[in-house]
């Protein structure tokens, strides 16, 4: 969309009850290059009216002329520049609360003492009844050492933890999944996998998120083969299952037969190799893969793939997928007339849709669409309704074509807030579970 990448901020504004004065406010930010968003009328009076302008500037320079604009307009006092998603993250956006009101003694010893050390005893007797009296069946840990968050590297578990709290929040807003972040103050292999193993106890799912590459692959197999729960690094399978459902509905759009295409992925990170390996489990085919690190080509070599360069691909290849983090790496003339191109380095893509489109490029995204919440809420909820040991590859790619198959008619991806969506992902991850016969949990009656 047009905002993506801008800077938003709320004017309140004081502007006189007087023909033309908002045009002409209006008038002088579109003359400095502002974009305007919502206009809200805040307080009416009988000479004056305070409004509410959201602008969008292209950086901290651009908005400091905007407020000059502003400031400088005949009749109009600037009472206040407010940022909204600042305001949206005060005191965090996620919180723990009882589900039960706890306001009389005889619901507190129901709670607490002396009524819980019944179900404690039970558990110790019988501990899979853990699963049945306590929220253990809808805890999912999101862990993350801060090495590779979003776009921004490697700034820290602190820094990391409004991420981590955008995720708890989308889980359960989706899925009804309750998210815990986790914040290891760690980079060392071992102490990470250690202290996941230790605090498993308390969860159903463990989701890995923002643990840079190459260290991410062995952390993600060391905790899952000594857990009996599901472990998913995010920024692995779950891009790689919206990747693969984009790239589905694309060939359906362009004619493109995926079966008998060349496909190439650049960028073998977490994400790159992840995909490439859906890709050829999903259809059968080798996928080149270009990255300026060996070692990466070398994984790539060992899970199938072909190593190549990014000229090859480009100049070879029907679908060219980037995961490289490098913003204007693949220039229009680069581009193969007819080609898929997905560009998904967040926030500013490998190369423009719209330049990759006047190339030729016969269909082109970026990663703002292309977007893991599509994918992870689901899978979650699919793989701890099934209580399953761990998420399969058959599971993936059902999370896939059910995300495919779920876009509307016209549109390459689905709307990401549509709860639909993550249900049909989430029955169709727990019918993968029951056909291959992993599900632990009875699922009588989930596919009702």
């Amino acid at each position: 969309m047009w905002w993506d990448g801008k800077i938003q901020r709320t004017f309140r504004c004081r502007l006189p009850q007087t023909p033309g004065s908002l045009g002409r406010l209006l008038a002088a930010i579109g003359d400095r290059g502002g974009l305007i968003g919502e206009i809200r009328i805040v307080q009416m009076g009988g000479s004056a009216m305070v409004r509410d302008i959201t602008l969008y500037a292209d950086d901290l320079r651009h908005l400091d002329a905007l407020i000059k604009v502003v400031e400088a307009t005949p009749g109009v006092a600037l009472l206040e520049v407010r940022d909204e998603v600042l305001e949206m993250h005060q005191g965090g956006k996620i919180a723990i609360r009882s589900r039960y009101d706890i306001s009389s003694l005889s619901t507190l010893r129901l709670v607490y003492t002396p009524g819980v050390a019944e179900v404690s005893l039970k558990i110790k007797d019988d501990p899979a009844l853990a699963r049945r009296y306590t929220s253990i069946r809808h805890l999912v840990a999101i862990v993350t050492d801060g090495t590779a968050v979003l776009g921004l590297g490697d700034i820290g578990p602190l820094a990391a933890m409004p991420v981590m709290e955008g995720k708890a929040s989308l889980l359960e807003t989706l899925t009804g999944l309750s998210g815990m972040p986790i914040l290891l103050d760690t980079k060392d292999p071992d102490e990470i996998v250690e202290t996941v193993v230790h605090i498993a106890p308390t969860f159903a799912a463990i989701q890995l998120e923002d643990i840079s590459a190459p260290r991410c692959f062995a952390i993600e197999e060391r905790i899952q083969a000594r857990l009996d729960i599901p472990v998913m690094h995010d920024d692995q399978h779950g891009t790689a299952c919206v990747v693969t459902a984009t790239l589905i509905n694309a060939a359906k759009a362009t004619g493109v037969d995926l079966g008998h295409c060349r496909i190439g992925v650049v960028g073998l990170g977490a994400a790159g190799l992840a995909l490439t390996k859906m890709l050829m489990f999903r259809f059968k085919n080798p996928v080149l893969g270009a990255d300026i690190a060996p070692d990466a080509l070398d994984r790539l070599k060992s899970a199938g793939g072909i190593p190549s360069d990014l000229k090859t691909i480009m100049a070879g290849c029907d679908v060219a997928i980037a995961t490289t983090g490098v913003p204007g790496l693949i220039k229009k003339d680069m581009v193969r007339k007819g080609q898929i191109i997905l560009a998904l380095s967040n926030p500013n893509p490998e190369i423009e849709p719209e330049a990759a489109l006047e190339a030729g490029a016969a269909f082109a995204a970026d990663g703002k669409s292309v977007n893991n919440v599509l994918g992870f809420p689901g899978i979650f909820r699919g793989a701890v309704d099934a209580n399953v040991r761990r998420i399969t590859r058959e599971m993936l790619t059902a999370a896939a074509e059910a995300i495919a198959a779920f876009a509307p008619p016209g549109e390459i991806v689905p709307n990401p807030l549509d709860k639909a969506l993550h249900k049909s992902v989430a029955r169709a991850v727990a019918r993968v579970a029951l056909e291959q016969g992993l599900n632990r949990d009875d699922l009588t009656g989930y596919f009702d």
